[in-house]
């Protein structure tokens, strides 16, 4: 049996974070593990930025309830989960990712949650488990599942490295270069025809 794994944001839909710095005008919140490879460091940075600017949960979710999936990624996911096994493993949170799943039929999602208070402010996040894309991939394949994993940037290379095969989508030349063995891919088209090359080859 053949299972894929996908990061979200980058490759199904927009960088959440991106997007709402775009809206508020902060420049710092437009960083993400493209640019700050330690996701403490940058979830840290994230949270005091929230706090200063005085903003919580409800102005970020007001934002992604306006965001839609990247063109085409429903119609990519949609063929893909005909075909496999899919299961996307994400650095965000599920008190994000629910508008936007809805919009993509609702595929498996292994992502953290938040921690808010009785205001809506952001306190802190639990994460799931640290490395949980490597872990993820790893326990698959000690199942006996053959696992193409697909990402855009630094915290998911460890998921790549994983997987029996791994592969870059849409990732910044800063990315791509740090880690040559992956091949790269720039459309939906393209990642579909890597997916499938790998489980060919595995």
């Amino acid at each position: 049996m053949n299972i894929v794994c996908l990061d979200l944001e980058g490759v199904l839909v927009p960088e959440i974070w991106i997007d709402f710095a775009a809206l508020t005008g902060i420049d710092a919140l437009k960083a993400t593990t493209r640019d700050i490879a330690d996701y403490d460091e940058l979830m840290r940075m994230r949270l005091d930025t929230l706090a200063a600017h005085g903003l919580g949960l409800p102005d970020i979710q007001a934002v992604i309830d306006r965001m839609e999936p990247l063109p085409g990624a429903r119609a990519f996911l949609d063929d893909l989960r005909s075909r496999y096994q899919v299961i996307i493993l994400s650095d965000t949170f599920y008190e994000f990712a629910r508008p936007l799943m809805r919009q993509l039929n609702w595929p498996t999602l292994f992502c953290h949650q938040l921690e808010t208070d009785g205001n809506g402010d952001i306190t802190g996040y639990r994460l799931r488990m640290r490395d949980h894309k490597r872990a993820a991939v790893e326990a698959l394949r000690g199942l006996n599942f053959a696992v193409v994993a697909a990402g855009d940037s630094f915290n998911d290379t460890s998921m790549l490295a994983a997987a029996g095969q791994g592969i870059f989508f849409s990732a910044p030349a800063n990315v791509t270069a740090a880690f040559p063995q992956f091949p790269v891919t720039d459309s939906y088209p393209a990642l579909t025809a890597a997916i499938d090359s790998g489980f060919a080859a595995q």
